[in-house]
């Protein structure tokens, strides 16, 4: 039932209220200065005016919605919005007020109040008492200002990032109160859950086309309705759960080589990950890709034949492409002929800067430029190669000066470029899905409709908490109440500067967690030489041969928790608060319940021999030591290759051959 009151200066709707002294809307008006440089955004924003809507009138209303005019004090601005139910859903509609660029809406809070989502956020999992502009580009390197490697990175390449800064923003947050608030724009907006009465929507420029607000009786159901709004991730390829995607680079018989010395030590190998199938491009940040996005037959010789004979072993060949075509080189020199690339005021093709070589956008809003793409670069260059998945990387760059081919503001379009890039992707393997698996770093509300998989990006080789190890849990448990399921990150991270190196440790303790999440894929880093490798011995690809076996063991259970996202929106890595109804679960951040029965505590600390775990009420047993636990805190040993994990007391599922897989 449609929930409006309203008594004479006042009125509610929902989780929405308005007093003269706490009014719901302000209209304002400021300028912001924007500024690019390799993907990191930098803002300056000046508001010259701000009025607060303090009266209000209902200017029509029924069983099912109502028409209210808000105004300043004086009269002189006013705006329109209709509140209504549709089907079990709150809806807001509204528009800028006249003369104004600036809305802010504003929504009572409360101290205890606690607050999830906004995409993937790596710093915080409980939002409450900061503030986070919704806007998609490099998350940084470090992301914490205090911290003297995003220091460094912020003097030499404007690269330091912030806690907010990510690759996955999203107008979406769910509430401790039980219920979901989505905003349904592309425009930059910020999130401001830093005052204590009250949580803050700015957006800018443009309105929202409408607010949608939906509740349940706790904070799953308003998870899984939320995720019924957005729309749920289909179900992952079979053999994705198979042992580890090998992240290699170097040529046709350098990745089989490394893929079968792997095998052979004992790793249970599902996938060959080899970003620069079409040809290497080094740079003072590492190797990177050539971003022409064919096969490099010279670079890598017989990959064709490579292909098929790893497929008949069970190893699936996996690439890499981006929506970025490298100038000089022929793709980048077709589509501008063709005109498929975004323009500049000038009527030029507009060039980015990606570090020492610059790049065209495929124009994502023309429909002849997406069909080429696909065609040409996905489906003649890729699949027909043999290729049966790649990471489908950037999607944050898109400049806000740029002139598009429908006309659209690029302001507006720079947060919705990784929904159409995921569109492209989903799109274009039609016919495939069964065997394809594509996977993101950015994102929006399109992705979860669209996008095989979320990876969490570029962390660093380290430990720290904002951009290291634990960044990459805290990404899974945010992404996870933003209506996205199925994630993974690099083992042993990828950032590699200045005095940052992946140590042997550091990869093992990676691959303990990378074990318990949907997919497990390593990543050389881009200064493979500086990190420590999954070949660089023996006795290193010995040591990760068991969490290999665990990951493949965990399979039937995996593509059931899968089926289960798919099917009702319910993530695979889950929150604890999603499970158990107790106060310490509301910040939770560094353990998490795979599925319903299996409570996973990774180690994310440099030199540990145990961890410190906190367990809800009940009883517990240790998957491997099979040792009993009740609900509490307890100090667990946890030796390198021992991670700790636990079964809920009444499991339905039977992981006695996880525990084998352990010892072989």
């Amino acid at each position: 039932m449609f929930d409006f009151k309203f008594k004479d200066d006042s009125l509610s709707a929902g989780v929405f209220a308005h007093r003269p002294d706490f009014p719901m809307f302000a209209a304002g008006s400021g300028d912001c200065e924007m500024s690019m440089y390799r993907g990191n955004f930098f803002f300056k924003d000046n508001v010259k005016e701000r009025v607060e809507l303090t009266a209000f009138r209902v200017e029509a209303e029924d069983d099912a919605s109502a028409t209210v005019v808000f105004e300043s004090a004086d009269g002189r601005h006013s705006l329109r919005a209709v509140f209504a139910a549709e089907g079990d859903l709150l809806t807001v509609r509204f528009g800028m007020c006249e003369g104004f660029n600036r809305l802010w809406l504003n929504i009572p809070s409360s101290k205890r109040e606690r607050f999830y989502g906004c995409g993937e956020q790596f710093s915080y999992f409980n939002l409450k008492g900061k503030s986070f502009p919704i806007w998609t580009q490099e998350q940084g390197v470090g992301r914490n200002k205090r911290t003297r490697i995003t220091q460094e990175q912020d003097r030499t390449d404007k690269a330091g990032g912030d806690y907010h800064t990510t690759f996955y923003p999203q107008t979406n947050f769910i509430s401790s109160k039980n219920y979901f608030l989505s905003a349904e724009t592309y425009g930059y907006s910020v999130f401001d859950f830093s005052e204590t009465s009250r949580t803050v929507l700015e957006f800018r420029d443009t309105a929202p086309d409408r607010i949608v607000v939906g509740t349940g009786s706790d904070l799953l159901s308003v998870l899984k309705r939320q995720n019924d709004y957005l729309g749920h991730q289909k179900e992952l390829p079979d053999w994705v759960y198979d042992g580890m995607i090998l992240g290699l680079q170097g040529g046709t018989s350098e990745c089989v080589g490394k893929c079968m010395e792997a095998r052979k030590n004992g790793m249970e190998i599902c996938g060959i990950w080899a970003q620069d199938w079409s040809g290497e491009n080094i740079t003072s940040f590492g190797k990177r890709v050539r971003w022409n996005w064919e096969w490099d037959s010279r670079y890598y010789p017989g990959l064709d034949e490579a292909i098929k004979d790893l497929s008949k072993q069970g190893v699936h060949f996996t690439a890499y492409v981006n929506p970025y075509l490298a100038k000089g080189f022929p793709l980048f020199e077709a589509a501008e002929k063709l005109g498929y690339l975004c323009r500049n005021r000038e009527g030029g093709t507009y060039l980015v800067d990606f570090g020492e070589f610059d790049a065209g956008i495929p124009d994502l809003t023309n429909p002849e430029a997406v069909k080429w793409f696909s065609d040409t670069i996905i489906r003649k260059n890729m699949l027909k190669l043999g290729i049966d998945g790649w990471m489908a990387d950037f999607g944050e760059y898109l400049p806000t000066d740029v002139v598009l081919y429908d006309g659209s503001d690029p302001m507006e379009a720079h947060n919705r470029w990784p929904g159409l890039w995921a569109k492209l992707n989903h799109d274009a393997i039609e016919g495939f899905r069964d065997k394809v698996f594509f996977f993101m770093r950015a994102g929006n509300a399109m992705s979860p409709k669209y996008c095989s998989s979320i990876w969490a990006g570029d962390q660093n080789v380290d430990w720290s908490q904002d951009d290291g190890l634990p960044s990459a849990l805290r990404g899974a448990l945010s992404l996870a109440m933003s209506g996205y399921g199925i994630h993974f990150s690099d083992v042993g991270g990828y950032t590699t500067v200045c005095w940052l190196k992946r140590t042997k440790e550091l990869l093992l303790r990676w691959a303990e967690f990378s074990a318990f999440t949907p997919v497990m894929r390593s990543h050389e880093g881009n200064r493979p030489a500086s990190n420590w490798q999954v070949y660089t011995d023996k006795a290193t690809m010995k040591a990760l041969a068991p969490m290999t076996r665990v990951h493949k063991a965990l399979k039937p259970y995996l593509k059931r928790l899968v089926k289960e996202n798919s099917e009702t929106g319910v993530p695979v890595m889950r929150p604890l608060l999603l499970q158990f109804d107790e106060p310490w679960t509301a910040c939770c951040d560094d353990e998490y319940m795979l599925g319903e029965d299996l409570l996973v505590a990774p180690v994310m600390k440099k030199g540990a021999k145990d961890r410190r775990v906190r367990l809800p009420e009940g009883k517990w047993t240790h998957l491997f030591t099979g040792k009993a636990y009740t609900g509490g805190e307890h100090t667990v040993p946890a030796p390198i290759g021992l991670p700790p994990v636990f079964i809920r007391d009444g499991a339905a599922f039977d992981f006695s051959e996880v525990k084998k897989a352990l010892k072989g």
